[in-house]
């Protein structure tokens, strides 16, 4: 599966393991937080990076704790019109200060991707279907933004030189 990640389109190297599923010695595996919590400490032990991915009803603040034994973090969009996924990532960037990739899954579309990346995410699972090299245009959308956000820090008037 590809996937776009700061910009670009990759294939996707993690593995998303469903809570059954056993995870391998090796290589890098995504969990619910559920089980990130049951089996941290043996998530830990193996070989190769762990992520984690949130329900868009589980917070940013739900994982403040363990933000040193993750890589990734994946949040959930279940549909275009639930926006509780921007405000995870503004949090998790901002006031948790995670550094790994933050990935929006599930019905993420090209028109969201601009103000995803303005909340912090820098890794992107299209709904199913869209295609990835169109999307890629959603960034384009705007060329200025007004305020200071994770992917600008100064708002336009520090930025305007006179």
């Amino acid at each position: 599966m590809q996937i776009i990640k700061d910009k670009q389109i990759i294939d996707d190297a993690w593995l998303h393991l469903d809570d059954d599923t056993p995870a391998p010695k090796t290589g890098d595996v995504s969990v619910s937080l559920e089980r990130l919590r049951k089996q941290l400490e043996a998530l830990r032990g193996r070989e190769g990076g762990l992520g984690v991915r949130l329900r868009s009803d589980e917070l940013a603040g739900d994982v403040a704790d363990i933000l040193d034994a993750v890589q990734l973090i994946c949040v959930e969009f279940p549909k275009f019109t639930d926006g509780r996924g921007y405000t995870t990532g503004r949090l998790l960037r901002d006031r948790h200060g995670f550094t790994g990739e933050l990935r929006a899954v599930g019905h993420v579309l090209q028109d969201q991707l601009f103000y995803l990346a303005r909340c912090g995410y820098n890794a992107f699972t299209l709904a199913p279907g869209k295609s990835l090299s169109r999307a890629l245009d959603g960034f384009e959308d705007f060329s200025v933004s007004y305020q200071a956000a994770a992917d600008s820090r100064e708002p336009i008037f520090r930025r305007v030189t006179r």
